[in-house]
């Protein structure tokens, strides 16, 4: 499929900002969240920043974007409006939060609810982002057991990676949780290798044969099923859209540029920031290891739609989905 750059956008920053929630729930959970004040307004601003952009971004991609509104009174059937229900409620929990930790310095008690129901409503949310794809039975790549849990995997280890960072940059150093980026990033990534391996030797069993009914025996005993005649005489929308293969030569670099980029590189630098000895170095390393993280989330998630086949291009002449 065509990837667009809005839902990427959408899917890497929304994920990372609620990635960055559910992590400040689990300190808060545990007695170990920072009480200076400027921790508190930036990690909530650039979590609750990421998550806004990352909404806003994904309205792009509809022909009507100020219809958006209107999804969200599907959440009983569609994944899609429940996604956008969790996150308008995952604000509330999140501001009143807020307000206790900034103002109050206080996150304990009722607090502390708050933070386990905006850490619940934020990993809700990116379930329903994965839910979308992963409910498409149309798209054998996406209709894979591993899609969700690399969704919620993806936004623990970004946005633990972004809540270590801006920690130590602030003057609050948590070895546990440069601990959690390291090793989410390395679940994450293995877990992706397995996705990749899944997708590559699945068997969907769709051809054109099976399209129009003939099934594998039909195949075999009458040759090759093709169509005389395409069905449009010039590209149509569909086929733009749903179309679009990337060269397994290069989907292949691709994949490599985004594991050593977005798990090799980072790991490895978050490894030497807990190893570090001084403050200063530990900050510059997590510093050094955040952008080539999200670089690769980016080129993963470009992969994600671009190595995803529609069945509908089966109509189109593609003699497999």
């Amino acid at each position: 499929m065509k990837p667009a750059a809005s839902v990427i956008l959408f899917t890497v920053l929304s994920g990372a900002g609620y990635g960055i929630l559910a992590v400040i729930a689990l300190a808060a959970l545990i007695g170990d969240l920072p009480g200076e004040t400027a921790v508190a307004v930036w990690s909530l601003l650039v979590a609750l920043g990421l998550v806004t952009v990352g909404l806003l971004s994904s309205t792009f991609h509809l022909g009507h974007p100020e219809r958006a509104w209107r999804a969200l009174s599907q959440w009983r059937s569609s994944w899609l409006s429940r996604e956008g229900c969790a996150s308008l409620a995952t604000y509330l929990p999140a501001g009143l939060f807020g307000i206790g930790w900034v103002l109050l310095d206080r996150t304990d008690g009722v607090y502390a609810f708050l933070a386990v129901l905006t850490g619940s409503a934020a990993m809700t949310t990116v379930y329903c982002t994965g839910m979308i794809y992963g409910s498409l039975v149309t798209i054998p790549q996406w209709r894979q057991p591993l899609v969700v849990p690399l969704y919620l995997a993806f936004a623990l280890a970004t946005g633990s990676l972004i809540c270590s960072t801006l920690f130590a940059m602030l003057g609050a150093w948590i070895p546990w949780l440069a601990w959690l980026s390291a090793l989410s990033l390395l679940g994450t990534w293995a877990l992706k290798r397995a996705y990749w391996h899944a997708i590559d030797s699945a068997q969907t069993g769709s051809t054109t044969a099976t399209a129009i009914g003939l099934g594998a025996a039909g195949l075999g005993a009458i040759g090759l099923v093709r169509p005389l005649d395409p069905p449009h005489s010039e590209e149509n929308f569909i086929m733009k859209e749903m179309g679009f293969r990337v060269a397994r030569k290069h989907g292949r670099k691709l994949r490599r540029l985004a594991l050593h980029l977005g798990g090799t590189l980072p790991i490895l630098l978050v490894v030497g920031a807990i190893a570090s000895p001084a403050a200063l170095a530990s900050t510059i390393l997590l510093a050094l290891a955040l952008p080539p993280a999200l670089l690769g989330v980016f080129v993963e998630r470009w992969l994600f739609f671009a190595e995803a086949t529609h069945k509908v291009m089966l109509y189109y002449g593609r003699q497999t989905a």
